[in-house]
């Protein structure tokens, strides 16, 4: 029987160069979407699939997280002061919603390299790993739709979603053989390959269950380009060893790393918010577009 999973990691250490100048002083998790910082969407995803304990590996000039995570005293008191119970219950559940701790990663040698960090919090155990810019936006949690097959199969699981035509070069890809509807055991991986080389058309994102074993295959991994250690040559590694499976996540996945994709997670989140979702709806269909296309 598969042992619980009962613990994720959030490498967060990364520079955000990507959102460049905004990220200069200010980390990329920490970029509001609506009224929430990017990371805390994901460890709410966590949360909700059951996870307990969450290590966030950091970096320099991150310590804005651990504040966001923690009880603001200060704060708490002008809330209660002024009667505004609602938002002191806001932002008393923020510093609640897990027991969160943080490493640092001296330097940003690859995701591979980040994971590796959290081998003392795993002690032993199988944890998910969830990368804080890949917001999924699903009605079952992503994490908890990969731990129902890594349950059943007890074996690690990647999530992976369908990317058409030519943008499929801009990630991972698996080479896979359907078991069963939208779950696929996994015979190899590829790196970015051309549309042409392509072995599928189901692209590797940013959530993963991991089982101990991965901290071995990291160790026997070679550095790549620049020194960095790939979490997709450990994987490729591991393969040899176990089976490996993926999820076709049912649900919407938005790379909020990106600055497009920043802007279309906002207004997909603003439209659906609860407050704020009919008024920006009216205003959206007010607008006027027009650009340098027109």
């Amino acid at each position: 029987m598969a042992k619980k999973v009962r613990k994720a990691v959030f490498p967060a250490a990364g520079l955000g160069t990507r959102f460049l100048p905004a990220t200069k002083a200010s980390p990329k998790e920490m970029l509001t979407l609506v009224d929430k910082p990017l990371i805390q969407y994901s460890v709410e995803e966590a949360v909700a699939s059951g996870v307990e304990s969450i290590l966030i590996i950091t970096g320099r000039d991150k310590s804005s997280m651990e504040d966001h995570f923690d009880v603001s005293f200060e704060l708490e008191q002008v809330l209660r002061e002024r009667g505004k119970d609602d938002m002191l219950a806001l932002v008393r559940s923020v510093a609640e919603l897990a027991k969160i701790s943080y490493t640092r990663q001296g330097e940003a040698l690859g995701l591979g390299h980040a994971i590796y960090q959290a081998k003392g919090f795993a002690a032993g155990e199988p944890f998910a790993a969830l990368l804080p810019d890949d917001i999924v936006d699903a009605e079952k949690p992503a994490l908890r739709q990969m731990i129902e097959v890594y349950e059943k199969y007890d074996a690690p699981v990647i999530a992976t979603m369908q990317v058409e035509g030519d943008a499929i070069s801009r990630f991972g890809v698996i080479d896979a053989d359907e078991v069963e509807p939208g779950v696929f055991r996994i015979k190899d991986m590829v790196e970015k390959p051309s549309f042409a080389d392509a072995p599928s058309d189901l692209a590797i994102i940013g959530r993963y269950i991991f089982t101990p074993d991965i901290f071995d295959a990291i160790e026997r991994t070679e550095p790549g380009a620049g020194g960095e250690i790939q979490i997709t040559d450990a994987m490729r590694l591991l393969l040899k060893d176990r089976p490996f499976y993926a999820v076709k996540l049912e649900g919407v996945r938005h790379d909020a790393g990106d600055k497009l994709g920043f802007l279309i997670a906002t207004v997909e989140f603003g439209l659906k918010h609860e407050s704020l979702g009919a008024e920006f709806r009216e205003f959206l269909r007010s607008l006027e577009l027009s650009g340098p296309e027109d």
